[in-house]
């Protein structure tokens, strides 16, 4: 079981190429602020616009200067569930300790259609997988009693729950039980997920804040709502001006200026207006 604050990492690039150097920075920075977990080549990490080989080498360098410290999960998400199994098997091959899948984009299936595109890959692989459900992005939704199917496979151990629908964590719970890693897919609902039954969150913000972020997620944990609705509250303008545009750009411009990396992301992502700039450098005495 996954729980507690889980870094949705960038991917740092310096003149169009992978920084591998930034990487390791921000992996070992994340880890000396007490992140719980490492989650890469997701949706802030600009997954549809890595090659193949930056992909796999991001979980690769994700993994070794991780060294064990804390759980790997590590993006293995296509509307192609040859290609899926393909980064599945090599995230198992580099070492993580979980996957992190995604379906439906642009091919829209229907509910039996994702469970088939998730249950391909499990069945293939043998490495632990959270569903990541995020309609916003997917366009589909994985449905309270398709969920429920899917945790019935041995290796299914939880979901990202991006949908936004504070009720849905309580649905898939009576359906499901307790015995499953809920974990939010978004920062500004991530408290009030965890209040419904939550064990964490899988956070943009973290990449800029992971003490709070970690701090918030252990109150959680410690049923401690006072402390922890205290941070959320700390944290929620940050959550606003990392979203302003489109994501990873604000992530980005925060990390550097925090000396992690670059600012740069890959089109289409565009760098930040002056005004989402200053709304950030307003933020600085929270970041870190």
């Amino acid at each position: 079981m996954f729980s507690g604050s889980f870094v949705a990492l960038v991917t740092p690039f310096i003149n169009g190429q992978l920084d591998e150097v930034a990487l390791r920075r921000i992996v070992n920075w994340q880890l000396e602020r007490g992140t719980h977990g490492l989650v890469p080549v997701g949706t802030t990490g600009e997954s549809p616009t890595l090659s193949e080989a930056e992909h796999k080498r991001v979980v690769e360098i994700v993994v070794e200067e991780n060294n064990g410290r804390v759980p790997v999960i590590a993006g293995a998400g296509s509307n192609n569930p040859a290609e899926a199994l393909a980064y599945a098997r090599h995230a198992k091959d580099a070492g993580a300790d979980a996957i992190l899948c995604v379906a439906g984009y642009y091919n829209r299936p229907n509910q039996n259609g994702m469970y088939s595109h998730f249950k391909y890959i499990h069945d293939r692989v043998a490495i632990p997988m959270l569903i990541y459900n995020i309609p916003p992005r997917a366009i589909v939704d994985i449905k309270p009693e398709t969920m429920v199917q899917l945790a019935a496979l041995p290796n299914v151990t939880g979901v990202k729950d991006a949908t936004g629908d504070l009720a849905r964590i309580s649905q898939e719970r009576l359906l499901i039980g307790h015995d499953f890693a809920y974990m939010s897919g978004e920062d500004m609902t991530a408290l009030a997920y965890n209040a419904a039954g939550g064990k964490g969150c899988i956070s943009v913000s973290a990449n800029v804040s992971p003490s709070r972020c970690t701090a918030m997620q252990r109150a959680c944990l410690e049923h401690d709502y006072n402390t922890a609705r205290q941070l959320h509250d700390e944290l929620a303008p940050l959550h606003n001006a990392l979203f302003a545009e489109p994501s990873p750009a604000g992530a980005k411009y925060a990390a550097a200026m925090l000396g992690l990396c670059s600012a740069e992301c890959r089109v289409p992502i565009m760098p930040l207006s002056e005004a989402s700039k200053m709304r950030l450098q307003n933020l600085i005495g929270i970041m870190g």
